[in-house]
């Protein structure tokens, strides 16, 4: 009967807590790790009533909006979901399963639509994406002549950026993804909400970084004032991966572990039914159910787990 009960937890989608309205809605075009090329990291995010989204990460596209749309999801053509309700992207960094489905779309996509990335991620799409000896250059720098469909919009390190076409903003903060790569994490802000999301990211024993406490300080006010709806957060390996084959990843351990350094700010109360998406799951083998298994024996503060699948709404 427990193990009953926990999984309608976390299969849960609907996530709104007694003291507040619904905010946020999250379609996943796609939630896996490797190796299934329709299904990587992108995640549709748009205030609730608005079709005005912003694509957190890009690795699957044009599969995902095809399966939302058999979910009834949207009631339009892929095209219209494509040119007109995705307003831009947030690249949490340029790995090929988080930008393979904004560079194979692209031909069909309609611009002009902001690229927002820190400068190390953008440089990367510039520099080996989006060329003529790659693809084409679809963007507004680098390999002549500019296309200009996207363009390139830089983020500075926790300075509040409007995101353009849309009513919300973004806060940028460094991740370490097998120092001394990075990665993003973004705080996203609509009229005083927020709902936070990060791309790969390691922990800071494993990383020897204090990325992640930085953050973690950033965001305790917010969940102590329950403006923070929910974090969306990678757990790529189970437990038994050895750490110097991590490679700038989680395991519900190591999740566990930060989520308690959190706690340490926050207070446990606080975190006590905070939604927490388990993102970037590597699905080898069955290590996605020992993944999930791993994560329920551990969660001693009672997070609201929830294991996103493609297509399938999300709401806080």
């Amino acid at each position: 009967m427990k193990l009953i009960i926990f999984l309608i937890v976390l299969f849960s989608t609907k996530v709104a807590s007694p003291q507040s309205t619904l905010t946020f809605k999250v379609i996943p075009l796609g939630v896996l790790g490797g190796i299934d090329e329709s299904n990587l990291s992108a995640y549709l995010l748009a205030p609730i009533a608005s079709q005005e989204y912003i694509c957190l990460d890009a690795g699957t596209i044009n599969v995902g909006i095809q399966k939302a749309i058999r979910k009834k999801i949207f009631k339009v053509p892929v095209d219209t979901v494509l040119k007109k309700y995705v307003k831009g992207y947030l690249i949490s960094h340029a790995h090929l399963d988080h930008v393979s489905g904004l560079i194979i779309n692209s031909p069909d996509d309609i611009g002009p639509k902001n690229i927002y990335g820190l400068q190390y991620t953008l440089n990367v799409l510039r520099d080996n994406y989006f060329t003529w000896r790659n693809w084409a250059n679809f963007g507004n720098d680098g390999e002549k002549p500019f296309l200009n469909k996207y363009h390139y919009t830089p983020l500075e390190l926790r300075k509040i950026t409007p995101i353009v076409n849309t009513s919300m903003t973004v806060e940028a903060f460094a991740l370490s993804h097998g120092n001394p790569y990075e990665s993003t994490a973004f705080l996203i802000n609509h009229n005083g909400n927020y709902i936070l999301y990060l791309g790969d990211v390691g922990a800071d024993e494993i990383e020897k970084s204090d990325k992640l406490n930085v953050l973690w300080r950033a965001i305790t006010p917010l969940i102590k004032s329950k403006q923070l709806k929910a974090m969306m957060i990678e757990v790529s390996y189970r437990n038994q991966q050895p750490d110097n084959s991590l490679f700038g990843h989680l395991t519900p351990y190591l999740l566990m572990k930060e989520m308690n350094n959190l706690s340490l700010l926050t207070g446990t109360e606080a975190l006590k039914n905070f939604p927490v998406v388990v993102t970037h799951i590597k699905p080898t083998g069955q290590h996605k159910k020992e993944i999930v298994k791993q994560l329920r024996d551990a969660n001693k503060l009672k997070l609201k787990l929830i294991i996103p699948e493609q297509a399938r709404l999300m709401e806080f």
